[in-house]
């Protein structure tokens, strides 16, 4: 490997939370052997670009990048890495220009395909199945926000019928608490205050260690130094009454809870392979507003799965009206190869895709606005982002409500009171609006 002393490195990341945690963790280990993030104006050296595979739109658009810093950095070492690395190698390495492929577990080892940063004639291509020596590539990492993300799991074993998820990470596996542990103390001596606990099903924490997410829960919160916790996606059938009331009654863990439900129609839970029902997830959604009335409850939605007929859809939708929840994120279902889901009958087309999740985003926007609207007046904790560009800055409450304050780059990474006084008049932001309280 050629020294990086001076190496200029530029990373693009697509898909969720995890791929940018662990974006950012290649980046940090890549500094520490001498690179340095490219600035604006300068030209990369090296651009790492972290795929996401979780939709078709989302393998096309991993191309069209890879394809547009090609184009852009046309001498630079171009690496892609991530889920669509990992599945569709077979076309990503037709593409000129592109040096390294690598798989989900070369993560850990960048370094070692750099070679001497001269172009390749045709990708070098290292692809083996995830997880199979039951490698767990580590992530804690900060990246530009204020919050860390703290990679706690990898993998996945449920398999449900319409996602790939397991083939592109692997079988579900976890690091020690104590290893974990120990990073979070690391978070909390560089002055981090917030940590999202991150994976792609955390709820199996425990399953290489025999520990459970309720042992990792408890040990965590122990950590001085870290005023707050989030718990990033989590199962319902893996989010227990003890994990519940734990943090309900926990000074460090928020009220903020993100769980999918994708579908709130038993039948088509069954064609999708999920492991709950509508009643399981009902009494997890309303256990949390009885021990926490003011939780911030998201949930995810996949609209078109194959098999969800009209009459299953606006089934679902009642449901999910009927819910105290805060939030949707709304995805529409992508056919995907090699996927159980292709075999079932009835195929929901493109425009009515468009049209369930218009219908859904517009139940979201109402039940978000409801709950905002509860706290216009009252004064809240906020810890504070770092402020980007303009004359405003944004943080966000213990249950997750995102405030925009006037800019004072002197109170980035603090908790401080707010006064709420609306909800901004730009719904693209979906945040409320607040000033200091003195």
């Amino acid at each position: 490997m050629e020294s990086l002393i001076g190496k200029r490195i530029k990373s693009y990341t697509l898909g969720c939370k995890l791929n940018f945690a662990e974006t950012a963790s290649i980046v940090q280990n890549l500094c520490q052997l001498g690179a340095q993030q490219c600035q604006v104006g300068q030209l990369p050296d090296i651009c790492l670009i972290n795929t996401c595979s979780v939709t078709m739109v989302a393998d096309k658009k991993s191309r069209q990048l890879i394809h547009k810093i090609i184009r852009q950095y046309p001498k630079a070492y171009i690496i892609a890495t991530g889920c669509s690395a990992q599945l569709r190698s077979d076309t990503l390495k037709q593409i000129h220009g592109l040096d390294v492929i690598i798989g989900q577990d070369g993560k850990k080892h960048v370094q070692d395909y750099l070679g001497n940063l001269s172009k390749q004639p045709e990708p070098l291509v290292d692809i083996c199945a995830p997880g199979t020596d039951n490698c767990f590539v580590p992530s804690c990492s900060r990246g530009d926000r204020t919050r860390y993300f703290l990679k706690v799991q990898d993998g996945c074993n449920n398999f449900c019928s319409y996602c790939t998820v397991p083939f592109a990470r692997g079988h579900s596996r976890n690091p020690s608490i104590e290893e974990l542990v120990m990073q979070a103390r690391q978070v909390a001596e560089q002055g981090g205050k917030e940590i999202v606990i991150t994976g792609i099903n955390i709820g199996d924490y425990g399953r290489s260690t025999n520990q459970t997410f309720f042992d990792l829960v408890k040990a965590l919160d122990k950590v001085e130094g870290i005023e707050r916790y989030r718990i990033s996606s989590i199962e319902p059938n893996m989010l227990t009454d003890l994990i519940i009331d734990y943090v309900a009654q926990s000074k460090r863990f928020m009220p903020h809870f993100h769980i999918p439900l994708q579908c709130g129609n038993d039948t088509v839970l069954k064609l999708m392979g999920r492991h709950y029902d509508c009643q399981l997830f009902k009494e997890r959604i309303e256990r949390i507003k009885t021990v926490m009335p003011n939780a911030f409850i998201g949930v995810d939605v996949i609209v078109g799965m194959r098999g969800e007929t009209p009459e299953l859809f606006d089934d679902s939708c009642r449901f999910i009206e009927s819910l105290p929840i805060t939030r949707l994120h709304v995805f529409s279902y992508s056919e995907r190869p090699g996927t159980r889901a292709l075999n079932i009958p009835h195929v929901v087309s493109e425009q009515e895709k468009h049209d369930r999740s218009e219908r859904l985003s517009a139940i979201s926007d109402r039940k978000l606005a409801a709950f905002y609207q509860n706290y216009i007046g009252s004064t809240v904790d906020v810890l504070l982002e770092h402020a980007t560009n303009g004359n405003v800055m944004y943080g966000f409450t213990d249950n997750y409500i995102k405030v925009e304050v006037p800019k004072d780059n002197a109170l980035a990474n603090k908790i401080v009171k707010v006064r709420i006084n609306g909800i901004n008049a730009d719904t693209s932001k979906e945040c409320v609006v607040g000033s200091f309280e003195n």
